[in-house]
């Protein structure tokens, strides 16, 4: 028996889901640009990835690698992730959307689905969040907010000196940055690799609604 599966965003979800996405990837982009200026670890990311401009033409110009120009993208994407993020929290609060489709999770249907995943038999239908996913997503969120609570530790160190002591200080703020904007690279990762699995869920959360036909037992 065939069903017919719909997967709705009203226009909220899909204005944040897309601020926060163009935000991230400035963030990131921009971010490797500053990392490469002082690293932390004994790598730097390719100049072709990063944001900040041509680092010949900025050294010849300005004595300055593309540092300034990437600080202000930064900044800019900053802001706008903070008020989107801000945004898809409460929205996504207050109409229940956390409450129905990201709960509830637990550990033995995390562990039926996670084993699902790496078999690669793990169904995935539109409009429907396997616990995999939710974990995923709560995840992202988590990190999106750790990122910004220690960027700003970064950012402000003097200011914001009780947040920059709980990261265990400049250099501690830094790693946790680090290590969170990680997190998000590799969510994104696996979240166009699902898009790509599903690609009706692109259509929903571009244009508001998807649906299509799955075939059942009958």
């Amino acid at each position: 028996m065939s069903q017919v599966e719909v997967q709705t965003h009203p226009i909220a979800t899909r204005l944040t889901h897309w601020l926060m996405a163009l935000s991230i990837v400035i963030l990131i982009g921009s971010g490797w640009r500053i990392y490469n200026a002082s690293p932390i670890f004994g790598f730097t990311f390719p100049e072709w990835a990063t944001l900040g401009g041509d680092v010949e033409e900025a050294l010849a110009l300005h004595n300055d690698p593309g540092v300034a120009s990437a600080i202000a993208w930064h900044f800019a994407a900053m802001w706008l992730l903070a008020l989107s993020y801000l945004c898809f929290m409460l929205w996504n609060i207050f109409s229940g959307h956390f409450r129905r489709d990201f709960l509830p999770i637990g550990p033995a249907s995390f562990w039926r689905d996670f084993t699902a995943a790496i078999r690669f038999r793990l169904d995935h239908r539109l409009g429907e969040y396997n616990v995999v996913q939710r974990v995923a997503y709560w995840g992202a969120l988590g990190s999106i907010a750790m990122m910004l609570l220690s960027g700003i530790a970064i950012w402000k160190p003097v200011q914001t000196y009780p947040l920059e002591t709980l990261f265990g200080g400049f250099q501690g703020a830094r790693l946790v940055h680090f290590v969170f904007m990680t997190a998000i690279t590799l969510f994104i990762v696996v979240h166009v690799a699902l898009v790509i699995l599903v690609p009706k869920t692109f259509v929903a959360m571009t244009l508001g609604k998807a649906t299509a036909v799955h075939k059942g037992e009958s």
